[in-house]
């Protein structure tokens, strides 16, 4: 696509990493609809209410961008919320959830979006992951579960689209200071948890201090415009400190042992 802005739906745009890219492309000359539950608008673009977990929701708002713009150029799939507690005391309907919305909502979109990619023979899909995509985050298991499926969908999507012109990326943010952390969900069990409520607590509260002292949701948004305005988009981008970014390089290099016992205390346990 190289510099050339195009009709850009961006998911989750109502707040956090959505909403900055809604706003950064909107800014670079993108024709930008935003789509979120609420349908809610700050920057200029256009609105849309759509539930990624709902089929119905996601095939009539992307039917009603393709009426309206004519064609879909990009994907920001940017929707997405964190489960906190214990793998033993999430219930299958919190974890479920959890998937539902970030990694099947992805699922929804990119299937109604491909159609129209195929057609026009070109279109960029950007997945915004996690660096706990890469690396499992105790007391947020089903969050990383979530975000290492995205991962492996979308790495199998690349090839599968590459023939079509259409490219794939997966955006791996670490810690981002946004309301995300304000709107991340307890499990049910959560502190009060007998067993392991001490070192849910724990954990979060030290998760929710790095989130607070993130990089700002606009320089994720910055690197996925890049992305964007790449003629050859890599497959994966990390973005964040370079602190929490290492840790990605470390697992693919370090023996699992060494790294396990270096990472313990910035994951909290």
């Amino acid at each position: 696509m190289g510099n050339t802005a195009g009709s850009a739906l961006v998911t989750g745009a109502s707040a956090g990493i959505g909403k900055a890219c809604a706003d950064q492309l909107h800014a670079a000359g993108w024709t930008v609809t935003g789509a979120s539950r609420r349908g809610t608008t700050s920057g200029g673009w256009t609105p849309l209410v759509m539930d990624v977990d709902d089929d119905t929701s996601v095939r009539d708002g992307v039917a009603g961008v393709l009426a309206a713009t004519g064609r879909i150029d990009a994907l920001v799939a940017a929707a997405g919320w964190g489960l906190a507690g214990a793998v033993e005391r999430c219930t299958i309907e919190e974890a479920k959830a959890q998937l539902e919305t970030n990694f099947w909502g992805c699922v929804r979109v990119v299937q109604q979006v491909l159609p129209a990619m195929r057609e026009q023979s070109s279109g960029r899909i950007v997945l915004v992951s996690s660096i706990g995509g890469m690396v499992g985050i105790p007391f947020q298991a089903f969050y990383s579960a979530s975000k290492f499926a995205l991962e492996g969908m979308g790495e199998a999507l690349a090839y599968e689209v590459a023939p079509f012109g259409v490219h794939v990326t997966l955006v791996q943010p670490g810690n981002v200071s946004t309301d995300f952390t304000a709107s991340r969900r307890m499990a049910a069990a959560g502190e009060s948890d007998p067993v392991y409520g001490t070192a849910v607590g724990k954990a979060v509260g030290l998760m929710e201090r790095d989130e607070a002292n993130g990089v700002p949701a606009a320089d994720v948004a910055a690197a996925i415009r890049r992305v964007l305005n790449s003629p050859h988009p890599p497959r994966r981008v990390s973005v964040g400190k370079a602190s929490e970014r290492v840790g990605l390089v470390a697992k693919r290099v370090l023996p699992f042992r060494i790294f396990e016992a270096a990472a313990k205390s910035s994951l909290g346990v």
